[in-house]
């Protein structure tokens, strides 16, 4: 923690941040959401919580395709980039998960991307999927996109050399203690610079265990974004559906 400050933070909001992951494949986000939203038939009478969703790429295409949404961040910066797209039926706010956002007031709540696991203690991580269903209108579903952390461990890549915009990332990966730790440094106009991600490996009968607690009922686990059965040892994904 510096400047007081999480490490999710600080580095989401840092724009580096954006520099390292500007190739993300929107392309697959998209079909993502033509397929879920598809799968559990979103109209555009619903109204659907993008949670965590950074400068917005999940929110902003599914208003496109009709939907009214509400995206909530963390990140003052991603906030104010999203707020660009706004509409009457496309909102933004900055907002931790570990506070509540309305309460009974969503069809759907989507959280994507491994925008979890990020907390210290199981108290935070549970507080938030509480948090979640408390949020969700009776009969509403919760849409959470996690990496797999079975085959993430057992395909951990321990160095790698990253070079955007001019800048050589130079980034590390270990296992410390259940939770999966990426260190990142590079320098810049003559500055060096530290971050770190580190996300808690939260296997499936966790999930299934903090859902209970929040009396969601899961009614399905996919494993990639073609909505294809999770399987522990080869999926890409432990994407969860569950319902209030």
């Amino acid at each position: 923690m510096r400047n007081g400050k999480e490490w999710f933070g600080e580095w989401f909001d840092s724009p580096y941040y954006h520099i390292l992951y500007k190739d993300r494949d929107y392309t697959e986000a998209h079909s993502f959401i033509d397929r879920i939203s598809s799968y559990l038939a979103f109209t555009p009478n619903d109204k659907i919580l993008d949670l965590a969703c950074g400068k917005g790429r999940h929110s902003i295409y599914l208003n496109k395709k009709g939907f009214n949404v509400v995206g909530l961040d963390l990140s003052p910066s991603n906030v104010q980039h999203a707020k660009k797209h706004c509409n009457d039926r496309l909102q933004f706010f900055e907002h931790d998960m570990r506070n509540l956002f309305g309460k009974n007031e969503y069809d759907y709540v989507l959280n994507m991307f491994t925008s979890f696991g990020y907390f210290k203690t199981e108290n935070e991580n549970q507080g938030a999927i509480t948090n979640i269903a408390d949020s969700l209108k009776s009969g509403g579903k919760l849409v959470l996109d996690f990496l797999n952390p079975y085959k993430v461990i057992h395909h951990l890549t321990p160095e790698e050399i990253k070079i955007k915009e001019g800048i050589e990332f130079h980034i590390t990966k270990e296992v410390d203690d259940e939770y999966i730790v990426k260190n990142i440094k590079f320098e810049d106009e003559g500055s060096q610079f530290t971050f770190q991600e580190k996300v808690k490996a939260i296997c499936k009968k966790e999930f299934l265990t903090y859902f209970a607690k929040a009396e969601l009922e899961v009614k399905a686990i996919f494993g990639n974004y073609s909505l294809d059965p999770y399987d522990c040892d080869h999926s890409e994904r432990m994407i969860f559906i569950a319902e209030k």
